[in-house]
């Protein structure tokens, strides 16, 4: 693994833990309970994960 595909990888984790974080709260703030929030904000973490790495299968 070189540094450019280890940068794009930090990059994908920054981006889905950013999202899950920002689900949660939301769906916390709607009323949600906290477990419930934590597995939308995991759900959309993996989500975000997975279009990256299909993007990135189709890529190469």
């Amino acid at each position: 693994m070189n540094q450019v595909q280890f940068l794009s990888l930090l990059l994908a984790l920054s981006v889905a833990l950013n999202i899950a974080i920002t689900a949660g709260l939301l769906a916390h703030r709607s009323g949600a309970s906290m477990p419930n929030a934590l597995l939308t904000g995991a759900g959309a973490a993996a989500s975000s994960l997975g279009v990256y790495f299909a993007a990135l299968a189709a890529y190469k």
